[in-house]
């Protein structure tokens, strides 16, 4: 694939148009990485920092031998075999192509490891860290200071968007850059209040930096990618899914200095966030809400549970840039390769375990056999096209 892809003079030429002065082998294998892997995958991750991203690329396309990482173990080894069951149904010389003229198209840059612009805080996801950053908007605001996380509930009340609103302004007033997912509720009010103040923001999507995500924040989102930055490690045309989102939340937590969460519910996935905060050993911050409201019961959680500091003030979030705070990792009930699965199931037609394979981006063998537990508890169901997900009628 990959010599294919330097052997294509419409792809080299869109790459140029972006990167005029790059290293097209290493920054074409980068851009097909973010096609052939979903978000943090480890395995991709840690081949590509041993290889490199070109020949990172052949090893897991190409049966070729010597290709390879040196004196793999047993252990990695089947990791290995794998993942590049994962990765091959979805190469694909012409999505590379496809994706960076869709960049060009909306006025995106592309961001690799080593650019002035790339944010080195990403780093410390080590095997989980980007391969390349798709970047709408002030790409010099990844690496500005000092820049906070402020997350929270979607449903959030008039409580919790008043309290975000007034800690991302005071913040972004007084120069911090605010980053947040770019949802409704608490992120929403948080973007909105810093570029209220002409401050700065930056917004993590869970697909391409080319489709607004939710609908209802298009120009939100024009905003923001006009006065600050719009950011996804998938390419232009990439969708939103449950286990994109999760994904994105490491990126968020790496990004900031310090993440605070304003409201969040028992299983809100803003606790995913915090989660991914405490084990990069990032400061956290909660602000607490009425003890009768749902709506906090994730921040009193991070309070009580997880050392997380109580925070009422845009100056005591400032006091956690200067903190050590460590706390532990937020465990994920969820088995990711079932909600990576799910993503890939539809309601209404049923689909090959090939095509989910394609589609989730896991193994066939791995969806056989997750099919087969779903359909144990009555979540999937199979017809004559193949596989989808039980409707609630089916399920009852």
């Amino acid at each position: 694939m990959i010599d294919d892809l330097l052997g294509d003079a419409e792809t080299m030429a869109a790459l140029r148009a972006l990167r005029p002065d790059g290293d097209g082998a290493e920054e074409i294998a980068r851009v097909a990485w973010s096609i052939l892997a979903e978000p943090g995958d480890g395995v991709a991750g840690a081949l590509i920092a041993e290889l490199g991203a070109a020949a990172a690329l052949r090893f897991a396309l190409d049966d070729s031998p010597g290709t390879g990482p040196a004196v793999p173990t047993e252990r990695e080894n089947r990791a290995l075999t794998e993942a590049r069951a994962r990765w091959r149904p979805r190469a694909d010389t012409r999505a590379v192509g496809e994706a960076l003229r869709g960049a060009a198209h909306v006025g995106a840059a592309v961001l690799v490891p080593g650019d002035a612009e790339w944010p080195t805080a990403l780093d410390e996801l080590r095997d989980h860290t980007p391969s390349v950053l798709w970047v709408r908007g002030d790409s010099s605001l990844l690496t500005a200071q000092p820049r906070v996380s402020i997350v929270g509930a979607r449903a959030s009340t008039g409580y919790g968007d008043h309290l975000a609103a007034e800690l991302a302004g005071d913040l972004a007033a007084d120069g911090a850059v605010i980053v947040s997912g770019g949802a409704y509720g608490i992120d929403g009010a948080a973007h909105r209040a810093a570029l209220g103040v002409g401050g700065a923001t930056v917004a993590f999507l869970a697909g391409g930096v080319d489709r607004a995500y939710p609908s209802g924040h298009l120009q939100l989102l024009g905003s923001i990618a006009h006065s600050g930055a719009v950011v996804s490690e998938l390419p232009c045309g990439a969708a939103p899914t449950k286990w994109r989102f999760l994904a994105r939340n490491r990126l968020i937590a790496a990004l900031g200095e310090a993440t605070v969460v304003v409201e969040a519910g028992w299983r809100s996935g803003s606790l995913n966030t915090a989660g991914h905060a405490a084990s990069l050993g990032r400061p956290l911050g909660a602000v607490p809400g009425p003890v009768t409201s749902a709506a906090s019961a994730g921040c009193h959680r991070l309070l009580r549970e997880y050392d997380a500091r109580c925070v009422t003030s845009a100056a005591e979030i400032r006091e956690l840039w200067g903190a050590d705070a460590e706390s532990p990792m937020i465990p994920i009930r969820a088995d990711p390769d079932q909600i990576r699965l799910g993503d890939a199931l539809s309601t209404r037609s049923g689909r090959s375990p090939q095509d989910l394979a394609a589609r989730s981006g896991l193994t066939p063998t791995r969806v056989v056999a997750l099919l087969g537990l779903l359909a144990l508890e009555g979540a999937v169901v199979r017809d004559e096209r193949g596989w989808r997900a039980a409707t609630a009628r089916e399920r009852t």
